[in-house]
């Protein structure tokens, strides 16, 4: 009888690509490029992080979404949020917004300041076929409403979605959503070393966004970069070590929903005929 290994290893690593989205703000996309298109369930991971105030003053005017959820997580920075059913709020550093888009909602995100770093990310994941018309939703949560854990000695963990030890992030009661996701923001001290067993079947990457961190075990083991993604395969347990500066890093994973995607811009659906009525419903006013 054959084993399925259980230790996750790094099957490849990729820088983003510049890019900019709203009115000329300046990111780096680092899922949704042609090097990597997606990552089923997660269709897009774009990095936000600059001290220049003409990079993100413009900000993302009024712009549609339909069929996919968003995740905005902000580590420095603040960013005002509303939409066409009256919901509005600030982001401030430290906090998440998990939008459920479903059926479709008009919405902007402009920053709340005029100056200063502005630095973080944003996620979008997928939605089954069987949810993409449900009325939208969010999910908000400041940062004291964060989980955290230190599940190991020079190890703590922001727990987004998913669980650590006892420790279970706000986003979702366990088993609520389709792709069962896990969100976690890693903090490892030089040398620092912590195992992280994620669903089995899951799809999973890290992102590097300071320091540098050493991925899996034995010969598999990998060096991961600032700025540096690397997609996980082969196991669920997740091996991490922090290098000589130490490392931030996220680890996200989800349940594939391995449904057809038909996308376009603000829109994904399963089918080009989803697609259209998408357009459709925008001009005639029914989002």
């Amino acid at each position: 009888m054959s084993t399925v290994p259980s230790a996750a290893r790094v099957i490849r690593t990729l820088r983003g690509m510049p890019a900019s989205d709203g009115a000329g703000v300046k990111l780096t996309r680092v899922i949704g490029t042609p090097q990597l298109p997606d990552l089923d369930p997660f269709l897009m991971l774009d990095e936000f992080g600059t001290d220049r105030p003409e990079d993100y003053l413009a900000g993302f005017p009024e712009h549609p979404h339909r069929g996919f959820e968003t995740v905005t997580y902000m580590l420095d920075g603040r960013m005002r949020h509303r939409d066409n059913r009256g919901n509005e709020g600030v982001l401030v550093p430290g906090s998440v917004q998990w939008m459920t888009a479903g059926s479709g909602l008009v919405h902007s995100e402009m920053p709340e300041q005029l100056e200063g770093r502005m630095r973080g990310f944003q996620l979008w994941v997928n939605l089954p076929a069987r949810d993409k018309m449900q009325p939208p939703r969010y999910q908000e949560f400041a940062p004291e409403r964060i989980a955290q854990a230190e599940p190991a000695e020079g190890v703590r963990v922001k727990v987004i979605a998913g669980r650590v030890g006892d420790t279970v992030g706000p986003v979702y009661a366990a088993g609520d959503a389709a792709t069962a996701p896990v969100y976690l923001d890693i903090e490892l001290a030089p040398g620092a070393a912590w195992t992280h067993a994620l669903p089995g079947g899951h799809n999973a990457f890290v992102y590097v966004y300071e320091g540098a961190a050493s991925v899996g075990e034995g010969e598999a083991r990998r060096r991961v970069g600032a700025q540096e993604l690397g997609v996980l395969g082969g196991g669920a347990d997740v091996a991490l070590a922090g290098g000589e500066a130490g490392a931030r890093l996220i680890l996200v994973a989800g349940r594939p929903l391995r449904e057809p995607v038909a996308r376009h811009g603000p829109f994904v659906m399963n089918t080009r005929e989803e697609l259209m009525q998408a357009f459709v419903d925008l001009q005639q006013g029914r989002f």
